[in-house]
């Protein structure tokens, strides 16, 4: 039988729904060969002028601070192949996604009502702008807190 999906990206953050969803990403992936990313979009920093000297961080280090956290992170998965993007994350992961040829992204759908208003909705926007398949995984507080949830979810 054919793997469902040739290539899988997963996105991560550093948290604990991000681990949920690598975990269902990995379990994908042994379903059948192919590829598995491991994807980091790390925003660029802003720049702040004139604020009385302080310093700003440079952004080559937090460029390599960002590369070496997620090499550390996708050698915790087997096979998996780190991916380090730059910018607007969820822009840059639906363009990488769209020149990478990804079949399915995966993607943690943890932020509360304030911090997708404030922030903005990462798991929203790959819902509505990815080139593929989007499969996102809610935190296990949030599914176990949800009847709907509950009922879907075999025992």
């Amino acid at each position: 039988m054919a793997a469902p999906y040739a290539h899988i990206a997963c996105c991560v953050d550093d948290s604990e729904a991000s681990d949920r969803a690598v975990e269902e990403a990995r379990r994908l992936r042994e379903l059948g060969a192919g590829r598995l990313s491991i994807v980091y979009a790390a925003p660029q920093p802003l720049v702040f002028a004139g604020m009385g000297g302080a310093l700003v961080p440079d952004p080559r280090d937090l460029a390599s601070a960002s590369a070496r956290w997620l090499e550390e992170r996708a050698g915790r998965v087997p096979g998996a192949e780190p991916v380090l993007l730059e910018g607007y994350p969820p822009v840059a992961v639906c363009d990488w996604a769209r020149e990478a040829g990804v079949d399915l992204l995966v993607a943690a759908a943890h932020r509360g009502r304030v911090e997708r208003v404030l922030l903005g909705g990462f798991a929203s926007y790959l819902a509505y702008h990815a080139p593929c398949a989007v499969l996102l995984v809610r935190p296990a507080a949030a599914a176990a807190d949800d009847p709907a949830m509950a009922e879907a979810t075999p025992s």
